[in-house]
């Protein structure tokens, strides 16, 4: 003990001077233990998707537009459709021989439709549609604001009057890409050339690069303010009074140079239009931005629209996308996420877990399915439960929870022996498992070994029970281990009852018990240990190709045996944490655990110390050590700055008493999106961010951390700022945003 004290305090000592200005920085990070969100009312987008046809040019969507009954009208490469506000089937509006492309649509001040087509104007008034006599064709634009309508095309500009149609004798270039009109004799036109204003038979040009980014025009709106929006090759020009104010381009959030469109919302937002996706700019300068098939049926946005409760309806090139907006609290969404987690996620025996997608991205084909981790992340549910019963007493959530843990007990169970638990089952006659049984051949084995000489050819993964029901996956992981005793911890200290308790504390020592009869290795049914299930003194100290893993494995297995210990009080697990500390060096590895060499960084390492820290902090009583992992975990925390990770912003909360990223926590809840499709996101398409090898050095990353709106379905330990994620064939299970909810409610940061 002697020798213990002096090594806890010289560690302790260390961590003054390492740590001193990151714990600085985690403090400023901190919010006030006062500091509680009210659940209130917000805005809720989600996406509803229109394909019009098979054909490929009527999805081909160029101009939208929705009139004052709600009736989307589009304006496509095969023609001009119409669909009714109740109904998902688009109708062609010009037939016969005057089909073919169209180019732009407007609702004019009286209600009625004007279409430009390839052979003219069009109009729909009164439930009749006519075609337009004395404009030249083919029309590209139509504007419109108050009493004044603009027809424009390669061959000029007309301007309604009544039924008549006079041409205006305006110098200009041919190429027109858009227009507006002030409804006061002022006409705006962009084109290759630049912005025209065209005002009482002149016109005058900008085109310069003090007047506008570029001169390639494609878009004109106004904005708040008397400002008119320019969107122009290389982002947005924004001129007021004919001067230039400001541009925005891919340094200030605009995605793509290519702009092809610039709306006004009806509440002053400004949506821009890219070639990848559609950008939204707030009054305050903030901007979110809309891309990937979460959001849009293509990432060319062509034109957007707004119907009067303020849904938008964008025009991309293939289909229509209807970004809505519902109004919901906190407690609502946490109702539908539940219900979906119930209806859709837990199979038998009660294992939650994602879906697979027959159809990638089409709901309707979902089909339950298997994941290496279903222990770790059915822990996460079973965390969750916890949560949800110490702040609500319900029975639903301690009955619940009991199956989650009956599930992660029987896992150790269906392997027949005690040193191992599967890392999931699946039932007997499933015929789509991942990693299948399979054989190596002698020069497979070679290249492996030459990749990674710990590599572990496992041929038989998947075993059949004794009963007959189930086949069982073995060579279980490290972190399913952790995914294992975190969900114990959190069950035995907020919900369980004193006869739960009674089974996790033999449960625990039977692991325990295992895992220190075969020298803290997880031993597979071949009597060798699992490919990452590794804990042992002579592989994390004694072998240099586990170097990579000493610190954290160190880490875990700290905190495993002191759960032992915490729960049953046998000596012996107590005995083994301290042996460990004084003969094998742990404490001083763990010490190192956020100092590794780059090489070795990966986030998910940052997750696992989430899971473990609270039970450290909750048993450990020596002061030094406990002072030591506090030190550690106040390291963990400034390597966190942007609150990225809403489980270890809360298990820092439940182990150090004190709130952090509560506005990171709390935005995260509100802008996650009700779509739980593992959407492809790719922000290498992006200019508006750049391409990075932090905070990971190994992984390809993107410098600005995306909002949970703009990335992946998230998994807690996967890393928020990878450049490309998802796999649309899958559905994740909404547990990581319930387990966050219930854990801040439980805190008092969500007050109901």
């Amino acid at each position: 003990m002697k020798y213990l004290k002096l090594l806890s305090i010289i560690l302790v000592l260390s961590f003054v001077i390492s740590c001193n200005n990151n714990i600085e920085q985690t403090k400023q990070s901190q919010q006030p233990d006062a500091v509680v969100y009210s659940d209130k009312p917000f805005v809720q987008e989600y996406h509803d998707a229109y394909i019009i046809s098979d054909n490929k040019g009527d999805n081909e969507v160029r101009n939208i537009a929705v009139d004052n009954a709600s009736n989307v009208w589009i304006a496509t490469a095969s023609g001009m459709f119409c669909k009714s506000k109740d109904s998902r089937e688009w109708k062609p509006v010009i037939t016969g021989e005057d089909r073919g492309p169209a180019y732009s649509v407007r609702v004019i001040n009286n209600g009625d439709i004007v279409m430009g087509t390839w052979n003219g104007v069009y109009r729909y008034s009164n439930n009749k549609l006519s075609k337009e006599e004395g404009v030249k064709q083919p029309v590209s634009v139509i504007c419109a604001n108050e009493n004044e309508v603009y027809a424009l095309g390669p061959l000029g500009i007309w301007q309604a009057n009544g039924t008549r149609w006079d041409y205006q004798d305006y110098k200009i270039a041919r190429s027109v890409r858009d227009a507006i009109t002030d409804g006061k004799g002022s006409l705006w036109v962009a084109t290759d050339a630049g912005v025209y204003l065209c005002n009482k038979g002149t016109s005058t040009l900008f085109q310069n690069t003090d007047e506008l980014i570029t001169c390639y025009a494609s878009a004109l709106s106004f904005a708040p303010g008397n400002e008119i929006w320019a969107g122009v090759m290389g982002g947005v020009s924004i001129r007021k009074e004919n001067k230039l104010v400001k541009n925005l381009t891919t340094k200030e959030g605009i995605p793509s140079i290519f702009v092809n469109s610039v709306s006004q919302s009806p509440d002053g937002v400004m949506w821009i239009g890219t070639g990848v996706g559609v950008v939204r700019f707030e009054k305050d300068g903030s901007h979110s931005l809309r891309f990937s098939k979460r959001w849009l049926t293509d990432n060319h946005v062509n034109d957007v629209a707004f119907d009067k409760e303020g849904n938008a309806w964008v025009a991309t090139s293939n289909g229509v996308s209807a970004i809505k907006r519902k109004i919901i609290t906190l407690a609502e969404k946490q109702h539908y996420f539940y219900n979906e987690l119930m209806t859709k996620h837990i199979r038998e025996p009660w294992i939650c877990g994602n879906l697979r997608l027959e159809v990638p991205g089409d709901t309707s084909t979902w089909r339950n399915s298997d994941d290496d981790n279903d222990g770790e992340y059915t822990g996460g549910y079973l965390a969750m439960e916890s949560f949800r019963y110490a702040v609500t007493k319900d029975e639903d959530a301690l009955i619940k929870a009991r199956k989650a843990f009956g599930f992660l007990t029987k896992l150790r169970e269906v392997t027949g022996t005690e040193d191992l638990f599967a890392r999931t089952i699946v039932p007997v006659d499933w015929k789509h498992v991942h990693d299948p049984n399979r054989t190596y051949t002698e020069q497979q084995l070679a290249d492996a070994a030459v990749r990674d000489p710990r590599f572990k050819p496992v041929e038989e993964r998947w075993r059949k029970t004794t009963d007959g029901k189930w086949l069982w996956k073995g060579d279980t992981s490290s972190d399913e281990m952790c995914g294992h005793m975190m969900s114990y911890f959190f069950f035995y200290e907020y919900a369980a009852q004193p006869e739960d308790q009674a089974k996790i504390r033999s449960h625990v020592a039977g692991i325990m018990d295992a895992m220190i009869k075969n020298d803290y290795n997880l031993v597979d049914i071949d009597g060798k240990h699992t490919r990452w299930g590794v804990w042992s003194s002579s592989q994390l100290n004694g072998d240099p190709d586990w170097s990579s893993e000493k610190f954290l494995n160190s880490f875990e297995l700290l905190a495993f045996l002191k759960f032992a210990a915490g729960i049953t009080g046998e000596e012996k697990y107590e005995k083994e944490y301290q042996r460990l500390i004084n003969e094998e060096n742990y404490l001083k590895n763990a010490s190192l655990l956020n100092k590794k060499n780059p090489a070795w960084q990966i986030y998910f390492d940052l997750t696992m110390e989430g899971y473990l820290f609270p039970i450290l902090l909750k048993y450990e009583k020596n002061p030094e050590l406990k002072a030591f992992y506090e030190d550690l975990a106040e390291e963990w925390m400034s390597k966190q700055t942007a609150g990225e990770n809403l489980i270890n912003n809360l298990a820092y909360t439940i182990c150090m008493g004190k709130k952090v990223n509560v506005e990171q926590t709390i935005n995260f809840l509100k802008d996650t999106p009700l779509d739980l499709v593992d959407w492809r996101i790719d922000h290498t398409l992006r200019e508006d961010v750049q391409i990075v090898r932090t905070p990971i050095f190994e992984e390809v990353q993107i410098s600005a951390l995306p909002l949970p709106s703009e990335r992946a379905t998230v998994r807690w330990d996967k890393n928020p700022w990878a450049a490309t994620s998802g796999n649309p064939a899958q559905v994740r299970e909404p547990v990581f945003w319930l387990w966050p909810y219930w854990m801040a409610r439980y805190l008092g940061i969500i007050e109901n």
